[in-house]
């Protein structure tokens, strides 16, 4: 067994067809063909069942498919980790956001530490907290940002950043009375709610708040799911419903007068924003570099 060999049979596994998965490693079919026969041979178990639309991986495919990928990971580890710093080149540093960190938090601190350290590449990828940890796992990124923190044993979790949660409402007389009081729960009912997608960290933060203080999530009235940030911003200035959502991705149509922006009349919502590595997988040397960059800029906390 080689690791050739675990990366034709992991590469087929994902894209259910040899023909891709050669063209995806720059080899022939039948060179990929013969890396899976020798890898069933070898450990004699059939890998996969083919059918006349795709290649599904067997039960004996799918007991390999967890500790291919793995060893595929350990092996990128090892070159990331010797590779020489003094090489000539540029060292790449990639890394996972959710939506408030990814587009309101990071951009600053990508730019501090590009400067700081102008020997590094960074790389990054946005989607919701749930996939960015997925992205971590995975191995497709070095360090994740995400909004909540997730029951995962095999991630690293640590704090970097509270963030502030408050209610959005178009710039209307109705809601500037909230302004010195905060915007009341019981008001809650009676409002159309827009609010972000299934695995948003925001969404999930904000619904253990809610029910936390006794609102029945059922009753409210959900007349949206939007996972852009800057659309439930466009949605609630032109009155479709309001939301609550990241103070720090407010503050230009607050500035600009489309939006109100309260905390609630029963206290405000604060919500840590975390730094997500894997144990297994650990970050290279200028991704560690990063994190303690992070940690460093945000002492505070």
């Amino acid at each position: 067994m080689n690791l050739k060999q675990l990366e034709a049979f992991v590469c087929v596994a994902e894209v259910k067809s040899f023909s891709q998965a050669a063209k995806k490693l720059y080899l022939t079919q039948p060179t990929v063909s013969a890396h899976i026969h020798s890898l069933e041979k070898e450990l004699g178990a059939r890998l996969f069942i083919r059918t006349t639309k795709d290649v599904e991986l067997s039960p004996s495919g799918e007991l390999l498919y967890d500790n291919a990928r793995k060893m595929l990971q350990l092996e990128k580890n090892i070159l990331r980790d010797f590779t020489r710093t003094d090489t000539p080149g540029v060292q790449k540093i990639t890394v996972g956001a959710s939506t408030v960190p990814g587009q309101y938090i990071l951009p600053q601190i990508l730019s501090l530490f590009s400067r700081t350290y102008p020997g590094n590449q960074l790389e990054l990828m946005e989607a919701d907290s749930l996939e960015v940890v997925r992205m971590v796992l995975d191995g497709k990124v070095e360090i994740g940002f995400t909004g909540t923190r997730l029951e995962d044993p095999t991630c690293v979790f640590e704090p970097f950043y509270y963030d502030r949660l408050v209610v959005i409402t178009p710039n209307v007389e109705t809601y500037r009375e909230y302004e010195k009081t905060g915007f009341p729960m019981e008001r809650f009912y009676e409002e159309k709610w827009i609010v972000r997608e299934d695995g948003s960290g925001t969404r999930k933060e904000t619904e253990q708040y809610l029910k936390e203080h006794g609102v029945d999530l059922k009753r409210m009235n959900v007349v949206a799911t939007i996972s852009n940030q800057e659309t439930i911003k466009k949605s609630v200035s032109t009155a479709m419903g309001i939301a609550i959502i990241s103070s720090a991705a407010v503050e230009d149509y607050v500035a600009q007068g489309q939006l109100l922006r309260f905390p609630l009349a029963e206290g405000d919502i604060y919500r840590k924003l975390y730094m997500v590595w894997s144990k297994s997988n650990k970050p290279g040397k200028a991704a560690r570099l990063f994190i303690q960059f992070v940690r460093e800029l945000y002492a505070y906390l």
